[in-house]
């Protein structure tokens, strides 16, 4: 099976090249992501526990879905693809905004991303895919920024960044 490939952008996220996704992990060049944020009708956030067995930030809670677009896919095509993917289901994705982050781990691999953050609507329950994701919650987004804030260790680097910076992006509840 051939690596999946990320597409390597500049500071504008104009696409620079390809690259295998662990390279670009192990040398820590610019490429480009997404982060999908399911709410429900009671303005609650779904939240995925990622799986055990991830090379990186394994059993952290964060937001719904995350991953990398492939070459000439959309944000909001790769967003539906990976959220199926991922939570076994599609629903319309509005891009809210993006940011650029980079974020070292414990295992030598740094996440350095230009970050597409994208907000959908869903009431159901998931049909999650236990090869990505361990769990999965519904929680207000007070909830969760209390928890970030007594629990930082439980959360993933990029969503942490998300809740500190964009809160108004993504808070879908405010009047």
């Amino acid at each position: 099976m051939i690596e999946e490939q990320v597409i390597l952008v500049d500071e504008n996220d104009n696409k620079i090249g390809l690259m295998p996704k662990m390279e670009a992990h192990e040398k820590a060049l610019l490429h480009r992501a997404f982060s999908v944020f399911i709410f429900n009708n009671k303005n609650e956030l779904m939240l995925q526990q990622r799986a055990m067995h991830k090379y990186h930030t394994p059993g952290l809670w964060t937001n719904t879905c995350c991953s990398h677009q492939r070459d000439g896919e959309s944000n909001l095509e790769a967003g539906k693809r990976r959220l199926q993917e991922e939570m076994g289901f599609v629903t319309d994705l509005e891009e809210k905004t993006s940011f650029i982050y980079k974020a070292p781990f414990d295992n030598g691999l740094t996440e350095h991303e230009y970050d597409h953050v994208m907000v959908g609507y869903y009431n159901d329950n998931p049909n999650i895919n236990p090869d990505e994701v361990a769990s999965w919650k519904w929680m207000s987004l007070e909830a969760v920024k209390t928890d970030i804030a007594q629990n930082p260790q439980f959360y993933t680097a990029w969503f942490k960044i998300i809740f500190e910076k964009f809160y108004e992006f993504i808070n879908v509840n405010k009047q």
